[in-house]
């Protein structure tokens, strides 16, 4: 019996000294970071993934020294219903447990996208294609559909003038649906943080539309706002806009635009040339910045009725025909081009 009792004493000792020396080891392992040498390791982690393959695939890439105590780690610790598709970035030594903050954190690699003002939805899709976000057709597919803008805009019938131009830090594994959400989302604040508050009932779909001609029209930042006004002062006298870019963009989406204009495609057949119909076009012509839509918010008060390249980006503005034709004889037709009528 005593000899029994012995041996128990002996097991229960050495599974003790065992639990003791994997105690030890564990935490040592814990919190001592791999490798002993910085080093940048990318881990991509695709929807779908379950917990174990992220973390043998974490294992297999070097990132920890022993598979077992990150699983380990993240059993404890991990929180596997919000681990998220992406790409991580491990750039110094890390330990198991490190890893798992930065899984639980989330910490995906985020790429940055720049959307230009003044771009149409297909030249959107193809920046956002090109930046590794999504495919070109899907973008093309789903700017198509006005669903994400239509409580706001029940007449869009695309998202033209809707895909917000601003810098964005993305998470390259979003779906193309999510991506649009971000820049129609980001549209949607500015309209209620500054937008609707300052239109004066005029319709957001009027806003925008108007905002994308002076984008097109302007680049001088102190120019928009008297831009802006000029359209204002026609549409109020119902005097036709006869802004070329709306022409530019009635010949792009109709697969006909040369690269340039003559008088002949003022009479292009298009609901978008406001040569031939007075008062704004059926929608925007491209996605407004900021400035632009503030300067349809906030025009600078003028009788200006003209205005006419001075080919240096800026413009001319005249209050009468004569005043403007003498303008166009200045700066265009000495150069063989005709100004805004």
């Amino acid at each position: 019996m005593k000899t029994w009792a012995r041996r128990v004493a002996l097991a229960a000792g050495l599974a003790a000294a065992a639990c003791a020396v994997f105690a030890v080891w564990l935490a040592w392992d814990w919190h001592e970071p791999y490798p002993s040498q910085p080093r940048v390791v990318l881990v991509h982690v695709p929807r779908g993934m379950s917990a174990g393959q992220v973390l043998e695939r974490m294992a297999g890439e070097g990132v920890v020294r022993s598979r077992f105590s990150l699983k380990l780690a993240f059993a404890l610790f991990g929180h596997p219903k919000t681990l998220k598709a992406g790409t991580y970035r491990f750039e110094r030594p890390m330990t198991p447990l490190q890893v798992v903050q930065m899984l639980n954190r989330g910490e995906v690699l985020l790429t940055k996208v720049t959307i230009p003002e003044g771009l149409r939805r297909d030249e959107v899709a193809h920046l956002l294609a090109a930046a590794g976000l999504g495919r070109e057709k899907a973008f093309l597919r789903l700017t198509s559909d006005p669903a994400l803008i239509r409580d706001l805009d029940p007449a869009a019938t695309t998202l033209e003038g809707y895909l917000f131009p601003e810098t964005y830090l993305m998470d390259p594994d979003l779906r193309e649906e999510a991506v649009l959400k971000v820049l129609v989302a980001s549209f949607r604040s500015w309209w209620e943080k500054i937008g609707l508050p300052n239109s004066g009932g005029m319709p957001i779909r009027e806003v925008v539309t108007l905002a994308s001609l002076v984008e097109k029209e302007t680049a001088a930042p102190q120019e928009r706002p008297l831009v802006a006004d000029v359209f204002l002062n026609r549409l109020r006298i119902g005097m036709p806009l006869q802004t070329d870019p709306t022409i530019v963009y009635a010949e792009t989406i109709g697969g006909v635009y040369r690269g340039y204009l003559t008088r002949q495609d003022w009479e292009y057949a298009s609901p978008y040339n406001t040569y031939l119909h007075a008062g704004l076009p059926p929608g925007p012509i491209c996605s407004p910045g900021k400035a632009s839509l503030d300067a349809v918010l906030h025009p600078t008060p003028s009788d200006y009725l003209y205005f006419v390249s001075r080919n240096d980006g800026t413009h001319y503005f005249s209050r009468t025909l004569a005043e403007h034709d003498r303008a166009v004889d200045r700066f265009q037709r000495r150069a063989g081009a005709a100004g805004i009528r």
